[in-house]
């Protein structure tokens, strides 16, 4: 899938669902929580930086793994956030 905005593997996007049950169209929507909470994904040397971004989509707190291509935002992965990052996303908007 490719928009003006945003873009995915499909093959990839039916495999995370299954596994995580987030689709990357809701992933999509998290990136239009004002109250999102983004940081750099440096776990691992990648090709390419890598950006993590915790926000709400569909009423769920979730996790989006993303990179920048072509001036759009490329979904690489999507689950539920984990407790540790429920909380970095209450606290980093606690703090604002």
């Amino acid at each position: 899938m490719q928009d003006e905005e945003f873009e995915w593997d499909d093959d990839k996007a039916e495999r995370n669902l299954a596994d995580h049950a987030v689709s990357f169209a809701q992933a999509r929507e998290a990136f239009r929580d004002g109250f999102a909470y983004e940081f750099v994904d440096d776990r691992f040397e990648y090709e390419e930086n890598r950006y993590c971004l915790i926000g709400m989509a569909a009423g769920k707190l979730i996790h989006v793994t993303f990179t920048s291509r072509d001036n759009r935002t490329r979904i690489i992965s999507a689950r539920g956030a984990e407790p540790h990052e429920r909380r970095k996303y209450y606290k980093a908007n606690r703090d604002q």
